[in-house]
């Protein structure tokens, strides 16, 4: 029996909101306009955020100095092989948290393919 009543009055309770939903008038321009403007800064800082990480993460690749990463392999948490060049040779160097450490110094260079996103532009920029 008491279960029939709470049943009940979930029902009365669910059809009174729904006449108070649509008495209400519709949404206002400025409650649109500041959904909009929140929605904008939310992007924005989603923005700000990622290139603050790829910044700092070194996930861009810098191929300008003297000094050019290749490749990059993890081998555990903190650990990693990182291949490097310097003037035309290729060193293999074991790289931890408190040392880094020469593996091998190659006598025959790696050759890397080069298919980049900005070598396909490029392709794609000169083929126009």
């Amino acid at each position: 029996m008491s279960a029939q009543l709470v049943l009940a009055s979930l029902g009365s309770v669910a059809t009174s909101a729904q006449t108070s939903a649509q008495t209400s008038a519709a949404p206002s321009s400025v409650a649109t306009l500041a959904s909009m403007v929140g929605g904008l800064i939310v992007v924005l800082l989603l923005i700000f955020l990622l290139a603050y990480l790829v910044k700092r993460l070194n996930l861009v690749p810098s191929n300008q100095g003297v000094l050019k990463t290749l490749a990059v392999t993890p081998l555990g948490q903190k650990e990693k092989l990182v291949l490097v060049e310097v003037d035309g040779q290729q060193y293999l160097l074991g790289v931890t948290p408190h040392n880094i450490n020469l593996v091998d110094k190659l006598a025959i260079p790696v050759e890397l393919p080069n298919d980049s996103f900005a070598s396909r532009l490029r392709q794609a920029k000169s083929s126009q």
